[in-house]
């Protein structure tokens, strides 16, 4: 698809309305459950007793900043439909998450002080961490599902440099990239043994609210899905696609060696500069695409040689 759009209709409803619309809801729910409220309600517990009170408006407003700066600020690029369709959808989850864990959690500690006396009293609601958080995500990855590539693709007007490899085309060539399964477990232990143990010496179980879809959400982000066929290239996360470039708009495909964290400053979807990123999971061999528009995407994977000399055969026969 070749397109000048800017705006991407589903991205300005989930990146945009919602986070606004999530902070409209935390002023007006307050407004309209003010008069059932303390004169200052619990706005900050330590442990499971609240140690910091706040006017009931005067709290709902900053929240509600926070929810339009802080959320609706990953969210925002999930409009801009020029930019890359897989870093506006994990932005597009990540900011929703965040969005819907303020805006639940506020919601939720009024509710456990309305018709109160001393909300000193007030228990703190860990449920709603993790209600919010999984309804973040899942809206999220509803809206990131809806987001389209609108980018411009304009056609190769060149075959492939004769200077790089060539090969058989037994299609589809597909590879998993990223981490593994026993990679995925060994990860998902050393980030829930310490929360669990920080839940057992605090007696309360809400930073497990947080870090299990967390630790879903960043570990479902690590596993990608790489297919080389008579379309062109194409990567998928967590059964979506997340970004494919044409077989039409393909300059050429070469082999290189790359480091993660030396040549890209870090591991998974990367961006060096403007139009160029990187899918780099491990050291080693990394297939490297070129198109008429100027993108270059990175992708590490054992089978680099094979996938560049399919590209560039494919490309050959353009003419």
């Amino acid at each position: 698809m070749t397109s000048r759009r800017t705006i991407d209709p589903a991205g300005a409803v989930f990146g945009l309305a919602i986070p606004l619309l999530c902070a409209l809801a935390v002023l007006i729910l307050t407004a309209a459950w003010e008069p059932r409220l303390p004169a200052e309600v619990a706005s900050h517990w330590s442990g499971s007793t609240p140690d910091s009170f706040t006017n009931p408006m005067t709290g709902a407003w900053t929240m509600a900043l926070l929810i339009a700066l802080v959320g609706g600020g990953c969210c925002a690029i999930a409009a801009l439909a020029q930019a890359q369709l897989m870093m506006r959808r994990y932005m597009l989850v990540i900011g929703l998450a965040v969005t819907f864990l303020m805006a639940t959690l506020y919601v939720a500690t009024l509710t456990v002080q309305l018709d109160v006396s001393d909300p000193s009293d007030a228990p703190f609601p860990a449920w709603s961490l993790g209600l919010g958080m999984c309804v973040g995500i899942a809206v999220g990855w509803l809206g990131a599902s809806l987001l389209r590539d609108y980018r411009e693709r304009p056609p190769a007007t060149t075959t492939p440099d004769p200077s790089l490899p060539r090969g058989s085309v037994a299609l589809p060539i597909v590879d998993q990239v990223g981490t593994g399964r026993p990679t995925t477990a060994v990860l998902a232990l050393l980030v829930l043994v310490p929360v669990i143990i920080v839940c057992l010496l605090m007696g309360s179980w809400w930073p497990m609210a947080i870090a299990i879809p967390s630790c879903f959400l960043i570990l479902s982000l690590l596993r990608f899905t790489v297919r080389v066929d008579e379309q062109g290239v194409s990567v998928r996360n967590l059964g979506a696609s997340a970004l494919d470039y044409d077989l039409d708009e393909i300059i050429g495909a070469k082999v290189t060696e790359t480091r993660p964290f030396q040549d890209w400053g870090g591991w998974g979807m990367r961006i060096k500069r403007p139009n160029r990123y990187g899918l780099v999971t491990n050291t080693g061999p990394a297939l490297v695409i070129t198109t008429e528009s100027g993108h270059e995407l990175t992708i590490t994977t054992d089978r680099a040689e094979e996938m560049a000399g399919a590209i560039n055969t494919l490309a050959d026969r353009r003419a």
